[in-house]
């Protein structure tokens, strides 16, 4: 693909599986206020929004919310939580490979975690732009993230490709106009479906060093 410059991952599913780790966070702060741990459909709730969204979701219907966020602000640190993380296969190879010839930018719901996450990993210098919900007015699904990037690199939304694992992803690089490589997740509508980071390689037409791979292309409309 001649026409891509730049390459805008999420985080959380696509980078790491942080599903432990963040499973772990809400279940803390649910517990300081002796409340039950988190239905399954809050932690996929979590996983894709905003830790704002995340404590005003889970906190809705009691009388803690205030002070479930001010004890997530002022007392609350992700650092303990970052050993629950895992890097996900070949992404130090992949984003090796991929910093020779392009961009590289992560686009995330996370906030000032994002940080410490990437530094923790030893992944900060292989990105040229990190956007987080503290750098925006709107968050994902809104484009306004993907929007500041392309801006950044003066590029135009088809010389980019986002990496996404679930809804709101899709949404998020359907509304700012840029094709959508859906991971480990089917079911999302896409330009292309892989199941490992490594077959961003294939898309790109670079010689994958992990040899065959399963990459699926969606129709040039689909998103």
């Amino acid at each position: 693909m001649k026409d891509i410059k730049a390459i805008i991952f999420d985080c959380d599913g696509v980078l790491f599986d942080s599903r432990e780790a963040n499973i772990k966070f809400y279940n803390h702060i649910l517990a300081r206020f002796k409340l039950p741990a988190m239905t399954e459909e809050m932690i996929e709730y979590v996983h894709m929004h905003t830790v704002d969204q995340s404590i005003e979701y889970l906190f809705k219907d009691t009388p803690y919310l205030e002070e479930a966020q001010r004890y997530r602000l002022h007392e609350m640190d992700y650092t303990p939580f970052l050993k629950e993380m895992v890097m996900e296969p070949g992404l130090r190879e992949v984003l090796t490979v991929l910093k020779e010839k392009y961009k590289l930018a992560v686009a995330t719901n996370r906030s000032t975690s994002i940080g410490h996450v990437l530094e923790e990993f030893g992944l900060s210098d292989f990105f040229d732009m990190v956007v987080s919900s503290l750098d925006v007015e709107n968050t994902k699904p809104h484009p306004e993230c993907v929007h500041k990037i392309l801006q950044a690199f003066s590029l135009e939304p088809n010389e980019a490709l986002y990496v996404g694992d679930s809804e709101i992803d899709a949404k998020t690089a359907q509304n700012a106009q840029v094709p959508f490589v859906a991971y480990k997740n089917a079911s999302l509508p896409a330009q292309y479906h892989i199941e490992s980071l490594t077959q961003i390689l294939e898309i790109l037409e670079i010689k994958n060093p992990g040899g065959p791979s399963k990459t699926s292309f969606g129709s040039p409309g689909q998103r």
